[in-house]
């Protein structure tokens, strides 16, 4: 079906004619010469029991394409991080285990914490920005890519054609957002993105006026995906939050240092899956309930940075903007649903609005009480600028780590 989307704010790249795979593949190794690529897996050690990850080391195995496979490790003992390095030794790609909860690794981390430098707490967003330092310190590539280890319907096409616009020296695209359909089962997924992220953007919009980074987030067609790809040298200068904001703070770096036309998103996939959280109504620290809230904070942060001015009446406002919104969505989406043939659960995604609602104020109740936190982790450049050794240290520890010293 021909759709030529384009919206001015980021270009969009199709999935049109579906190319060959063997040709995108053939053209890669040709870009790879001179421009290498390394992709980055954050993933949890219970990952490695699941289907999941194991037909995505099968599918990467004939990525030929790729120079370095960087795996960041999370919530392993020294026993399953020895039997993740046999788990991954399939890969035909040289590669690399960042055994973050390893002695030499926490030994790197304590250092940084005590010059105020460290992430401050674990996650996604640690362990990624952990992979990022040393994918640095390697010093073997010029993009990076990176996707996430629970993706059910993965083929290496996602990942071709994730890294082809950041490749391909023709194009002038240094950062690349992947997008795809959240369709599974007969039914429409992407909650967080469907009922918090649209609706919220459209009702600050209409609370505090235009505002061109609102549209900038606008612009791209599934903002939370986790499959990104960028050139190396923007990466010192990236700064990331360590929680569930992890996206939409990416989204904003690359705001902040790129033009437009330097930012493109691409269509990956027909199909898309992946290991679902729970809403956690009980419990906001987990589950969709905490990512609502990580995801709302790191937009308020953004655009107080830009010179938004936020009160306890404004979020009350957003809130009650955002409610409404929502609510006319869901009858979009269910619309389109039954259009489609598929199904969608009213009620719960009226729960999850209501939910994701009264999120937003915590949200912002957060904000407001501690002006003085910092957000992100700080970026590449001002730790090596604090410890120049900082970074071989780490180079030295995966090593000193794999050789089993």
């Amino acid at each position: 079906m021909a759709d030529f989307h384009q919206n001015g704010s980021v270009a969009t790249l199709h999935n049109l004619t579906h190319m060959p795979l063997e040709m995108m593949e053939s053209q890669l190794r040709q870009f790879s010469a001179t421009r290498k690529i390394t992709l980055i897996l954050p993933s949890l050690f219970a990952e490695l029991g699941r289907d999941a990850l194991s037909r995505i080391l099968d599918e990467l195995s004939g990525a030929t394409y790729i120079n370095h496979v960087i795996i960041g490790l999370d919530q392993a003992t020294e026993e399953q991080y020895r039997f993740a390095r046999e788990y991954f030794s399939r890969l035909p790609q040289k590669h690399d285990i960042l055994w973050n909860d390893g002695p030499r690794l926490k030994a790197i981390h304590n250092q940084l914490e005590a010059a105020g430098l460290a992430p401050s707490e674990p996650g996604k967003g640690r362990n990624v920005w952990y992979c990022i330092g040393y994918a640095l310190a390697s010093q073997n590539s010029d993009v990076v890519a990176l996707h996430d280890c629970d993706i059910t319907t993965y083929s290496r096409e996602m990942l071709a054609r994730l890294v082809y616009p950041v490749t391909n020296p023709a194009f002038p695209y240094q950062f690349c957002k992947g997008y795809y359909p959240r369709i599974a089962d007969g039914k429409l997924n992407g909650r967080v993105s469907r009922l918090l992220v649209s609706p919220l953007l459209l009702s600050i919009q209409k609370v505090c006026g235009h505002l061109d980074y609102i549209e900038y987030l606008k612009g791209f067609r599934y903002p939370l995906a986790g499959e990104f790809a960028m050139r190396v040298s923007i990466l010192p200068d990236m700064r990331i939050p360590s929680d569930w904001g992890l996206e939409i703070g990416v989204l904003s770096e690359v705001w902040r240092n790129l033009s437009n036309r330097s930012v493109c998103q691409v269509d990956i996939s027909d199909a898309y899956d992946h290991k679902h959280q729970e809403l956690s109504k009980a419990d906001a620290s987990q589950g969709l309930s905490r990512m609502s809230i990580d995801i709302s904070k790191a937009l308020f942060r953004k655009l107080a940075t830009d010179g938004v001015v936020f009160s306890q009446e404004t979020f009350r406002t957003i809130k009650a903007t955002y409610y409404r919104t929502a609510l006319d969505l869901i009858e979009m989406y269910h619309n389109d649903a039954v259009m489609n043939g598929l199904h969608t659960d009213r009620n719960q995604e009226e729960e999850a609005v209501e939910l994701f609602a009264a999120n937003i104020v915590t949200a912002g109740q957060i904000f407001l009480e501690n002006p003085m936190e910092t957000p992100f982790i700080p970026n590449w450049s001002r730790i090596q600028s604090a410890d120049p050794d900082l970074l071989r240290n780490l180079h030295e520890a995966v090593a000193a780590d794999s050789a089993g010293g």
